[in-house]
């Protein structure tokens, strides 16, 4: 068995989300992955098995959970087996269903995109929202004006929590237990979305993701793609649109995710990724 080492979404070594990558996994119990990657300590790490021409079955794990679907880990995956076999498409089973995983060749380099399952959009209840903001110690004056909180699944449920302006998403510092307790009841198992719109198309993110042991995310694909979903259920794009989420600078890691935006159907989530270690 190899362990392999990515940073995701990405064109450097120390940008990006870091993900650990197992192209054989088959022999491999779900302690035993736990144990790998919780050793790694990255947010998440890939484990295929079954795998067959065109197919394979992927299950994620952060440090302390496992998670049903991961955007960065997913996204490393397709630039690694592209980096063992060349350029191709693959069907991804998955706890949160198929998934269409396809590599090319872009520029010298290879990129990945995945389609994610068909998202949705909910609202969130009164008490649960104030919760939320108390453990994000955000009061109501820190949120945007135009864009409400909300929850988005594209594989995971986040709630998407835009702020006002670029100072409230640099000073964010939430109640780590407080927020992972609340996450846990809720059934929330990846990040919360803090986001700044910095035009029609283009944010920035924070991803706190205390379910998994990991204080913030780097860069988180799931979040971007329940961004995309979001904005078009709000009619905030005009679909088909290109959404560009800079995530991870806050953390040292600057990370760049793609979402193509349909007008019906899954998110469509791209981008490179970067071989770390041997």
């Amino acid at each position: 068995m190899e362990i392999l080492r990515y940073a995701a979404f990405t064109d450097r070594a120390d940008g990006g989300n870091p993900a650990g990558v197992v192209l054989d996994a088959d022999d491999l119990s779900a302690g035993q992955m736990q144990a790998i990657a919780a050793e790694l300590g990255y947010a998440e790490s890939a484990f295929l098995s079954r795998r067959s021409p065109g197919r394979a079955t992927v299950r994620y794990f952060a440090p302390e959970a496992e998670i049903p679907f991961c955007g960065h880990a997913t996204i490393a995956t397709g630039v690694a087996l592209a980096d063992r076999e060349g350029a191709g498409d693959i069907l991804l089973s998955t706890p949160v269903g198929p998934l269409d995983l396809r590599t090319a060749r872009v520029g010298g380099r290879f990129v990945a995109s995945l389609v994610t399952v068909e998202p949705r959009v909910d609202g969130i209840d009164d008490d649960v929202r104030h919760e939320l903001l108390q453990h994000l110690r955000l009061g109501e004056a820190d949120l945007s004006d135009d864009l409400p909180v909300l929850l988005s699944f594209a594989g995971n449920t986040h709630p998407i929590v835009p702020v006002r302006d670029a100072a409230v998403l640099r000073g964010l510092d939430y109640d780590y237990d407080g927020l992972k307790g609340l996450m846990v009841v809720q059934g929330w198992g990846a990040t919360v979305a803090v986001v700044h719109r910095l035009g029609p198309d283009v944010f920035e993110a924070r991803n706190p993701f205390p379910p998994g042991g990991v204080r913030e995310d780097p860069a988180t694909g799931s979040a971007a793609a329940s961004l995309g979903a979001y904005l078009r259920a709000r009619g905030e794009v005009a679909p088909p649109a290109t959404l560009t989420v800079h995530q991870g600078s806050d953390v040292g890691r600057p990370s760049v995710i793609t979402v193509h935006i349909p007008p019906a159907g899954g998110m469509t989530v791209s981008g490179g990724a970067v071989r770390i270690s041997a």
